[in-house]
């Protein structure tokens, strides 16, 4: 891809996703990445598979879908307004039928739930259950394999070179993008077994159709490193981060994550800061069959 190309992809990706609760349009996002409207609706098309309007209005609902999960306290039509929606009533509707169920449906999952026919399973195959959302650590599953020791780290700004993968969260393309990344950097003169590796998990795959979860696989470099495409350079920024260690599947690694947020977070003072999801491997799942690492979630203070 062409570096200003994506350059300016990643920058209207970021605006919109900072920007959800606001009115966004074709020419205001094109103008904030200095591309003409025609052109942009194209150019947006063709890296991201999916449509300008279509992807605004996915990550709108996506992010209602974890506010209602985890701001319990926050009333439906306060979500329907902090995801930019009109009214509640609309709110209701463009969630009834992307994912299947009610706001109210997936605030109070049924555990024998089936799917339902949403959007998002006949534009995507996606197998959508609001249950999934809740971790098992509530009734006790995993809280005897996994205890949640959360530790609080505090982090001086690192320098990181990433590379995405490709198919989002599918196995065989986070594989091939690790497998890029540590030959570049034994190729660059970070050893292989000294390598501070970190995942950036953009997207919960509970609610993100596979294919459309953002993943950065990346390794810790020193000023001195230089950086060509198809890599790039990102920082992890200083401050308090929580820090969760798992041993075990993807699925436990999932509830830890899922259990970060349900159990820990509301009672702890803090809240999550800018940054996605992190994941620092200490291990290689293929060649032990597990996975072993540390979650990690930035925090700032609660405002």
């Amino acid at each position: 891809m062409n570096p200003s190309y994506k350059n300016r992809i990643v920058a209207a990706i970021s605006y919109i996703e900072s920007n959800l609760t606001e009115t966004l349009n074709l020419d205001l996002i094109a103008h904030h990445c200095h591309f003409s409207p025609f052109h942009f609706h194209r150019v947006f098309r063709g890296i991201m598979n999916e449509t300008l309007s279509n992807y605004v209005a996915r990550k709108r609902l996506e992010k209602a879908i974890h506010l209602l999960v985890f701001k319990k306290d926050s009333s439906i039509t306060n979500i329907a307004f902090d995801c930019g929606f009109s009214s509640s009533a609309n709110f209701a509707k463009s969630v009834k039928k992307y994912f299947g169920y009610s706001p109210s449906e997936i605030r109070s999952p049924q555990h024998n739930e089936s799917s339902n026919l949403g959007d998002i399973l006949l534009k995507y195959g996606k197998n959508f259950r609001p249950s999934e959302l809740y971790p098992s650590q509530l009734e006790g599953a995993l809280s005897n394999k996994f205890p949640l020791n959360v530790k609080l780290r505090h982090y001086a700004n690192k320098r990181f070179c990433k590379i995405a993968s490709k198919g989002g969260y599918e196995p065989e393309s986070l594989f091939k993008a690790w497998d890029t990344l540590i030959h570049w950097g034994e190729c660059n003169g970070v050893a292989k077994e000294s390598q501070f590796r970190l995942a950036w998990a953009h997207d919960n795959p509970a609610v993100t159709p596979i294919a459309k979860c953002r993943y950065d696989a990346s390794i810790e470099i020193t000023d001195d490193i230089k950086v060509a495409e198809p890599f790039s350079v990102v920082n992890l920024p200083k401050g308090d981060y929580a820090v969760i260690y798992v041993k075990g599947s993807a699925e436990d690694v999932n509830q830890a994550q899922m259990s970060l947020f349900s159990n820990w977070l509301p009672s702890s003072g803090y809240e999550p800061d800018d940054l996605p999801m992190l994941e620092r491997y200490l291990n290689d799942v293929r060649l032990e069959g597990v996975i072993e690492s540390e979650i990690m979630l930035k925090l700032k203070q609660l405002s």
